[in-house]
């Protein structure tokens, strides 16, 4: 939380070193095509195997994000946002034990989000699927406008 606020502050700073800062040009969607299929592994942070905060970790470390370990503390990072405003990078937060948020994945645009599901491994599912639908529970921003613009970039 603390680099995120440091990003916040400094934001205009950071902007022109964005482009070397971050992950070399690679949007969202390209880091995740990258590890699509990664098989599912309980408390995995690496291309070996992740659960589902461990691949959120993965994937914001390439652009310098830090993030706590687990999927409710990740729920309390950053800024909330509406289902309807979501942009790619921002976390989505589901309910799938009925104990509160227990998965978590990454939206990347068109109502889509990559995720590693403890069943398929790393994927990338539709916020309108019925089994998502009913258990979402949040979304949070945790990136500055500087890592949106370069999670979004086509230079990859």
């Amino acid at each position: 939380m603390k680099k995120v606020i440091a990003s916040l502050v400094l934001g205009t700073m950071c902007f022109a070193f964005a482009g070397s800062a971050f992950a070399n040009g690679m949007d969202i969607k390209h880091a995740v095509d990258q590890v699509v299929g990664t098989p599912y592994k309980w408390g995995g942070t690496t291309t070996n195997g992740f659960d589902c905060s461990g691949f959120i970790l993965y994937i914001f470390n390439k652009y310098d994000v830090d993030l706590p370990r687990t999927s409710k503390a990740q729920a309390q990072e950053g800024i909330k946002v509406a289902k309807e405003n979501l942009k790619p990078g921002d976390l989505v937060f589901f309910n799938t034990d009925g104990k509160g948020i227990s998965h978590a994945g990454i939206y990347i645009g068109n109502e889509q989000f990559a995720h590693s599901s403890s069943s398929k491994g790393v994927r990338v599912s539709s916020l309108s699927e019925d089994y998502y639908e009913k258990r979402y529970v949040t979304a949070r921003r945790v990136v500055t406008e500087e890592v949106y613009g370069e999670m979004t970039t086509k230079n990859h």
